[in-house]
């Protein structure tokens, strides 16, 4: 990944770690379906009008955001509304193992052995993290959060293919325009009185709906689906995933007034240990070259074997020189 990829993918967990911590407190005059169907709506509405209808694409382009979008968010928000916003943001991490496993499955990005050590150590900080005295009883929440992040995951997979013949930020127009209004028609059956919520909600809570409606949402998935087209999931996904846990923590303490226990230090510690793994794990097919009977083998392997089949005759000439020492018996 060059250094102007390497930069766009490091804004988005600096505005989503901000934006995923201020949608709590917007909680309380939005339902959390609610909250996401006016945000998605928001952006779909100044960003569509730039851009052509992607004829071709759209049904494509709708089963996305029902995946990546409308499904996701409903699940994952939901369960930010249930736990304190510090564990969630820990929790969502889980993004980036989960995104590995969905991209070796279908998109055939075969991880390495550290990715793999790595998405272990992971999972065994969301297990210490989940044992925070703050979680007790919040298993609904807990769950719902990692079932989100995994679901997550598996919509940037399908977007994936989309990012590559679709300018990013109008697929993050057309994702949010179908999934806005899907999401609010969820919350007018989920939830009820729909315009009772709008018109009651606070001037603080309307101005972070604008916040992650025409601010966050364009700039951050319109950065990371550009760097998303031109590398592969693996490396993009940490990198995006990896700024969110300092950001999201400091927004949860000196805004929400949360106190992170030990126990969610050291899970989310260890959960950011096995990210940072993934994040550093080189994959170079570049280091694999095929010998003549088709098989990979290393470069290293493939240098020697050559450098002995070029050099046999002065190994066979050695081999002649070479005259065994005489014992004292046979002289």
């Amino acid at each position: 990944m060059n250094i102007k990829d390497t930069l766009l993918a490091s804004l988005v967990p600096i505005f989503l770690g901000f934006g995923f911590v201020i949608a709590k407190p917007a909680m309380e005059s939005f339902p959390p379906i609610l909250l996401m169907g006016l945000r998605f709506t928001f952006a779909a509405s100044i960003l569509i009008w730039w851009f052509p209808i992607p004829r071709g694409y759209l049904k494509k382009i709708f089963i996305a955001s029902l995946i990546a979008v409308t499904l996701q968010y409903s699940i994952t928000y939901t369960g930010l509304n249930l736990i304190d916003a510090s564990a969630a943001v820990l929790l969502v991490q889980t993004e980036v193992p989960f995104g590995v496993i969905f991209a070796y499955f279908m998109l055939k990005e075969k991880p390495t052995i550290r990715a793999l050590v790595g998405i272990s150590i992971a999972f065994v900080g969301v297990y210490i993290l989940t044992g925070s005295p703050n979680l007790d009883g919040k298993f609904v929440g807990i769950s719902l959060t990692i079932l989100g992040s995994g679901i997550w995951a598996l919509g940037q997979v399908i977007v994936k293919p989309l990012s590559k013949v679709i300018n990013p930020i109008a697929l993050v127009a057309w994702l949010a325009f179908f999934s806005g209004p899907i999401l609010i028609i969820i919350s007018l059956i989920i939830d009820g009185n729909t315009i009772k919520y709008i018109s009651s909600a606070s001037f603080e809570h309307w101005m972070i709906v604008f916040y992650l409606g025409f601010i966050m949402q364009p700039i951050t998935y319109g950065c990371f689906y550009y760097v998303l087209k031109n590398n592969p999931l693996y490396k993009v996904l940490p990198i995006v995933t990896m700024g969110i846990p300092p950001v999201g923590l400091l927004a949860a303490i000196f805004l929400l007034g949360e106190k992170p226990t030990p126990e969610l230090f050291l899970g989310g510690s260890i959960i950011i240990i096995g990210v940072i793994m993934i994040v550093f794990t080189k994959k170079n097919k570049e280091s694999y070259v095929k010998d003549k009977n088709g098989k990979l083998r290393s470069k290293l392997t493939k240098t020697i074997t050559t450098w002995l089949h070029n050099n046999k005759n002065i190994y066979k000439w050695k081999k002649k020189e070479f005259t065994k020492p005489k014992l004292l018996n046979e002289i």
